[in-house]
Order: C-alpha cells, then sequence, then structure tokens
C-alpha cells in the first residue's frame, strides 16, 4: 500500500508522459486594433528585442521577440518554439545573463523576474501579454522556466 501512495506520488510530481505529450499553439501576430494607434505612434506592430532561444535542461529552439503593438501595448511572442512539454513550465522575462550549458540552468530565478503566465503550448507560435508596468529596460532575458523543479528548459538573450 505504501509503495502504491508513492508511486501516485511521484508521477503526480513528475508527470512523466508529458514528455511525450506535445501540444503546439499558433497564434497569429496581432497587427489591428479596435481604436487608432495615438498620435506619433507607429501604424504596425514594431519591434522592441529579440533573441534565440539556446537550450538547458531540455533541447529548445525558437525566436524571442519582443513587440509594441500600435495601441501601446507590448506582447513577447514564441516564434517556432521547440521544446520539451513538462509540468508547471512558465514564460519569464528576467534580468539574469544567459549562459551555455548547465550553468544557466537554474540562474533566472537569483534576480529579477516577472511571469508572463503558463507556457501555452510546448511547440508553435505564442503571444504573452507584457503589463503595461513592467519597465522592459530592466530585464535581459527570457527563459522558458519549469516553476516545480526551479530549472529553465531553454533561455533567450534579448537585443
Amino acid at each position: 500500500m505504501a509503495a502504491a501512495a508513492v508511486l501516485s506520488a511521484g508521477l503526480y510530481w513528475f508527470q512523466p508522459w508529458r514528455l511525450w505529450q506535445d501540444e503546439t499553439v499558433n497564434e497569429a501576430l496581432p497587427t489591428a486594433t479596435a481604436t487608432a494607434p495615438p498620435a506619433g505612434a507607429a501604424a504596425g506592430p514594431q519591434d522592441i528585442a529579440q533573441g534565440a532561444l539556446i537550450s538547458h535542461e531540455h533541447a529548445t529552439t525558437g525566436t524571442v521577440r519582443l513587440i509594441r503593438l500600435p495601441d501601446g501595448s507590448r506582447i513577447l511572442r514564441l516564434e517556432n518554439l521547440d521544446t520539451s512539454n513538462g509540468p508547471d513550465l512558465r514564460v519569464w522575462l528576467t534580468d539574469a545573463p544567459v549562459k551555455e550549458g548547465t550553468a544557466g540552468w537554474r540562474v533566472f530565478d537569483d534576480g529579477k523576474h516577472v511571469s508572463l503566465g503558463k507556457l501555452k503550448g510546448n511547440k508553435g507560435d505564442q503571444n504573452y501579454a507584457i503589463p503595461a508596468d513592467v519597465k522592459l529596460a530592466d530585464y535581459t532575458s527570457v527563459t522558458i522556466w519549469c516553476d516545480r523543479f526551479d530549472v529553465s528548459f531553454g533561455a533567450a538573450a534579448l537585443t
């Protein structure tokens, strides 16, 4: 009986089946707004920063873009994302430097970070709203963060 309880708890905690389950999300880049852009604002989406994802705990590829929309709001966009699925994955803006290999696995929760929400899918294109009070100058990187195990699946330096 005790072995069954331990096995059940371990399966719940690690959720190993998720490594073989892909969730693909293909969201379009928001381009139009219901109202006219503020005076002096660009007519279309404008890139603020971008970076290429590198692998950490799990093989991860894709591009990260920070985009200002015509209405002044900002989004973080993941394009061509390809990573493993896992329990409790989040998209974080951070002030940590992106380090190659195992040196970069656990640095992103050491300093300033803001969660933009749960990862919508481990593959595809997806958008995450950046709160208006977030000062983008304070953040230099993005990580796909596993909150359950405090480890980065992959990260990108923003330039």
